[in-house]
């Protein structure tokens, strides 16, 4: 029987190219033979004996045991996820911000403390003040790109550093190595959110991170299909998100693992189109009068684009745009579009547009809001694969009209 998993054949994963575990890794062919991964939609799975089975929930023996926890397509994606971030293990679970509570829950108790950047996912500024915070869970917020502010946050009680980089939509970059190494310093783990970069631009534990978390509704998908997200890191750390996932159950269905699969045979290629297409739209719009600013770290005028540089391998395809004439200015370049999606989403083919004040970021306080960078005039554009020259006629549509006015 030949084997697919590139983890248990002749080729160990670290002499292949993330290209090839993108396609490669984590498919164990069955006795079908397909050269396709299958989507195992069973609830459950059946035994040869009643000793077979106590050893197999016992966990003395290797297995399938119900799917929640154990589904084979399921596990394909997370063996394919772990070699292509250079991770011992992977855990999937049913979407990005499920990734984050499993980890949590895992790793920290009531007293614990977390220090975030203040420019992390809205939800994820809701569930560590409200949520984890009724838990008994402190969260403390500084600058991503402050290290003595992160220093400075650090107490004895503190077990998680977290921070997405780049962050969402300012393009703000956190500096993993140097957070690797103040978190250690303390006995804390540093977890980096993956989301705009994806393995293919960026992997966080080779820089010293000690888990990655990805909403695979994103890139990995890459056409806004299905919801699902996933932890990686040591088997160690990971057996303890696992024992979240297999008892709360914010489980991966295996259909949406399977599309995840597909996303990820194709993730290198289309994120190269995606920078490419990103980086010449963001210099289109730093030199259009009726834009304020363009935060992108591919551009030279990105105060951290040499950071940029040095730990990713091109600058991810998200857009933070500050348009004149503030929250109506920003409205109206939105409201003019006519191929451009106006939805929260990003990660997509198809290019998407929205207002993070009042939609991805609009439950924020006003406070929380300036703190994070936050402005009124502030449109996101996750760029995708359509034509560029289309992309920028749909937004030239209200540009124009508002650089006229």
């Amino acid at each position: 029987m030949h084997d697919d998993n590139l983890s248990r054949a002749d080729l160990s994963r670290d002499e292949l190219g993330l290209e090839t575990l993108a396609i490669r890794a984590g498919h164990l062919r069955g006795g079908e033979q397909e050269h396709g991964e299958p989507i195992y939609t069973t609830s459950s799975f059946v035994y040869g004996s009643a000793a077979e089975a106590a050893a197999k929930f016992g966990g003395d023996e290797a297995g399938n045991i119900y799917s929640r926890f154990t589904n084979p397509t399921v596990r394909f994606f997370e063996e394919r996820l772990a070699a292509m971030e250079g991770g011992e293990r992977c855990v999937a679970t049913s979407s990005g911000m499920a990734a984050i509570m499993s980890t949590v829950l895992a790793l920290l108790e009531a007293g614990d403390e977390i220090v975030a950047s203040r420019s992390i996912f809205g939800s994820s500024v809701s569930l560590f003040t409200k949520y984890f915070g009724k838990l008994g869970i402190t969260t403390r917020f500084v600058e991503l790109g402050d290290l003595e502010a992160w220093r400075a946050a650090i107490t004895p009680s503190t077990k998680l550093l977290f921070a997405e980089t780049p962050s969402n939509p300012l393009s703000e970059i956190g500096d993993i190595k140097a957070l690797a190494a103040l978190a250690h310093e303390h006995d804390a783990w540093l977890a980096i959110d993956n989301c705009f970069c994806t393995p293919a631009l960026q992997r966080p534990l080779t820089l010293g991170a000690d888990i990655v978390i990805h909403s695979a509704t994103k890139y990995l998908d890459g056409q806004g299909r299905t919801l699902g997200g996933a932890v990686v890191g040591s088997s160690a750390l990971m057996e303890e998100v696992f024992g979240v996932v297999r008892t709360c159950g914010p489980c991966l269905s295996p259909f949406n693992a399977w599309v995840f699969l597909k996303g990820l045979e194709t993730l290198n290629i289309r994120m190269e189109a995606h920078c490419a297409r990103a980086l010449e739209l963001a210099h289109w719009l730093e030199a259009h009068p009726a834009v304020e600013r363009v935060h992108y770290s591919g551009l030279e005028s990105h105060p951290q684009h040499a950071l940029a540089k040095a730990q990713q391998k091109a600058f991810g395809a998200v857009l933070g745009v500050v348009i004149k004439g503030g929250r109506e200015g920003a409205w109206s370049v939105i409201d003019a579009t006519r191929i451009l999606s106006i939805t929260g989403n990003l990660g997509d083919v198809k290019t998407t547009i929205t207002h993070p004040a009042t939609t991805t970021h609009g439950r924020l306080s006003d406070e929380q809001k300036a703190a994070a960078g936050i402005v009124d005039g502030m449109v996101r554009i996750a760029v995708g694969l359509e034509d560029l020259d289309d992309i920028k006629r749909d937004l030239a549509l209200g540009l124009d009209r508002l650089a006229s006015a």
